[in-house]
């Protein structure tokens, strides 16, 4: 008979060789005996340190641990992003990446772009958390070259992905419940099945407040003390997926989202008067359909199609009189990739997208304009030893037309763009990268009745990338990990309104530089399986100024709600009781225009909160409850002027999984 001992290490041994946990057994000659689970752990190097370009990354138990629960505040974490906030509960959120704007960042969900040609900004707030895997944030020119053409026409990409299929075939559900500060009531539901060869998936979720809460602002030489009204929310959300292996090589995946909300608006708090009665009702409804064919080891090919369906009514009763304008967007997309290998270290993609949109407006004179675009790409990716380069070719052609009038000429050009990554030291890699990309104005900034311009270039833009990353594991217990990125562009033909006689305009008249340094680390400790702290920080220096006028007094002038410093930082502990994270967001002063002087000065603020959750086992289910106070500090700071945010608030999160 073998010893037990002498087994076991032998089993540790083969652990070891292949890195997969499982139960080793000890055969006698008569008997089967089964030995405890043995788990071989070790730390992964980051995606971020391994990328070409800047990319950042949060996993759903990132997010889970550190008391995040919408989009907004996660990408709050990451260097190099400004986050505009409008306050509240249902406040609108988008994003801002190096100062290029927030027509600059595309969005894709599971793979697929969400767009709105309409004003160009996604609406973050539209998405929750519970059902996301992991979201990330790349800049410049992606490392994975199997992807649409689409994902390449913006300068930064934010990848939402959401949670898939179990490895099981039992039905496993997610019950979760939400309350909370300002009336907050938000359940949610999450079902996954996997049923021989076809996956299913269930996401819905609820969410109403009253989003009262009292502020204190100061404006001017007046302190106004008032609670803030007409910042209600109510929305619902609904997700199925279904997932087919058609063949050992062929899957095919297929999505239904559907979104609608009903909030107030609560406006600017301008001198003493808090009164606002603008109201907006949101409806979206997409279906998108997936294949992808892995013919061999060196080719395979995906395409995919999408249809889109989006409703918004916007009403106020201003002094005037009842107002109010309703928007429609249809839109159909198309794309295809073809990936290949030819060569040992080389491999090609060739991407080809469609996209046919229509607006219709209930403005006066609305032109109602209909957008068909094509993009088509070419990109390469060369490995050799410890080096390797991305390269790709972009040409966009675009057309339109309108019901009334004259459209514009359309709008057609080739992009270029490359990275590259060199791993000179065992732990150390440097990175070089460059992206020239352009955005096509929006069908606002074109059409809408008495502003548009028909005859607007795209805005151009220019980014140098350089960076270094370090990671390196200590005794096997300790890892530390650091990124470091300084950055030069220049955006031209920027679109801004400027005064034309009597009203205003859409204009191509803006010009900004941008020079700055986004900065990363994580660094984590662990003592056995049960305990492990970990901090996170990220700093970003930017300078990005406007050089549009030499004349001008503004020259040279920072932009508009873009601080020159901000940062985050996270502490995590986790313990066999209980974790327990602290987080604190930083942002530097900023100016509400591009004339930095005084009276458009927004004071530095630090967003304090911490989190403590727990997991209980119930059978074999599982029960986790936490509990987040955000901005102990209990100051009304303002991401946006005259929108105060909101002070000390809590939640209280319960989930139960079957």
């Amino acid at each position: 008979m073998i010893h037990y001992k002498k087994m076991r290490q032998l089993a540790s041994f083969l652990l070891l060789l292949c890195p997969l946990s499982m139960a080793a057994q000890t055969i006698t000659n008569d008997s089967t005996q089964t030995i405890d689970e043995v788990v071989v752990k070790g730390f992964r190097i980051p995606r971020n340190v391994l990328a070409s370009t800047p990319i950042q990354t949060l996993s759903h138990s990132d997010m889970e641990r550190l008391g995040i629960h919408d989009m907004g505040d996660a990408l709050k974490r990451f260097a190099g992003v400004q986050v505009k906030d409008y306050g509240g509960v249902g406040g609108m959120k988008t994003v801002n990446i190096r100062g290029l704007g927030a027509g600059h960042t595309g969005v894709t969900y599971d793979g697929v772009q969400v767009g709105d040609c309409q004003s160009g900004q996604v609406d973050l707030s539209r998405f929750t958390l519970d059902n996301v895997s992991l979201v990330s944030l790349q800049i410049g020119q992606e490392d994975n070259i199997y992807q649409s053409a689409k994902a390449y026409t913006s300068a930064g990409l934010i990848n939402i992905s959401t949670l898939q299929g179990v490895s099981d075939r039992k039905p496993h559900l997610t019950t979760t419940l939400r309350t909370g500060s300002y009336g907050l009531f938000s359940p949610s539901l999450l079902y996954h099945q996997q049923l021989s060869r076809l996956g299913i998936g269930a996401y819905t979720s609820y969410e109403r407040a009253d989003g009262v809460y009292w502020f204190t602002l100061k404006n001017g030489i007046k302190t106004i003390h008032e609670r803030r009204n007409n910042s209600d929310i109510q929305t619902w959300r609904g997700e199925l997926n279904m997932s087919y292996q058609l063949t050992d090589k062929q899957t095919l995946q297929w999505k239904a989202y559907g979104f609608t909300s009903n909030r107030g608006l609560p406006g600017p708090v301008i001198y003493d008067n808090t009164y606002s009665a603008e109201r907006l009702k949101d409806k979206n409804v997409f279906t998108q359909m997936l294949y992808e064919n892995l013919f061999s080891n060196r080719i395979k090919m995906k395409a995919a199609a999408k249809w889109n369906y989006s409703w918004s009514r916007y009403s106020d009763i201003p002094a005037s009189g009842y107002k109010e304008d309703t928007y429609r967007q249809n839109e159909t997309y198309l794309t295809a990739t073809l990936w290949t290998n030819p060569l040992q270290g080389l491999s090609l993609s060739f991407a080809q997208d469609y996209a046919h949109n229509h607006l219709s407006m209930t403005l006066p004179k609305a032109a109602n304009p209909t957008r068909n675009s094509l993009w088509t790409a070419l990109a390469a990716n060369y490995q050799i030893g410890s080096f390797s380069v991305n390269a790709s070719l972009l040409a966009t052609n675009i057309y339109e037309r309108i019901k009334q009038g004259n459209a514009s000429n359309g709008f057609h050009r080739l992009s270029p763009a490359f990275s590259m990554q060199w791993r000179c030291l065992q732990d150390f890699r440097l990175r070089f990268g460059y992206k020239d990309i352009f955005r096509t104005p929006t069908l606002n900034e074109l059409y809408y009745t008495g502003i548009g311009n028909r005859h607007l270039n795209p805005e151009k833009s220019r980014m140098w990338n350089l960076g270094t990353t370090y990671s390196h594991t200590f005794n096997r217990t300790l890892q530390l990990s650091l990124t470091a990125d300084g950055y030069f562009g220049n955006v031209t033909d920027k679109i801004i309104a400027v005064p034309k006689m009597f009203y205003w305009q859409m204009m191509n008249a803006g010009k900004v530089r941008q020079l700055g340094l986004d900065v990363s680390t994580n660094i984590e400790k662990r003592w056995g399986n049960d305990w492990t702290v970990s901090a996170t920080g990220s700093y970003s220096l930017m300078k990005a100024t406007d050089i549009s006028d030499p004349t001008a007094v503004y020259y040279r002038n920072q932009i508009a709600y873009t601080p020159r410093h901000s940062g985050s930082a996270s502490v995590l502990l986790h313990t066999p009781w209980l974790d327990f994270s602290y987080n604190v967001l930083f942002m530097g002063e900023r100016y509400t225009l591009s004339y930095n002087i005084p009276d458009n000065r927004m004071k530095p603020f630090a967003d304090h909160s911490i989190t403590l959750s727990r997991e209980f086992k119930i059978n074999k289910q599982q029960l986790r409850v936490q509990f987040d106070v955000r901005n102990l500090g209990n100051k009304n700071y303002e991401v946006v002027r005259f929108y105060p945010m909101p002070g000390t608030n809590w939640r209280l999160s319960v989930s139960w999984v079957l």
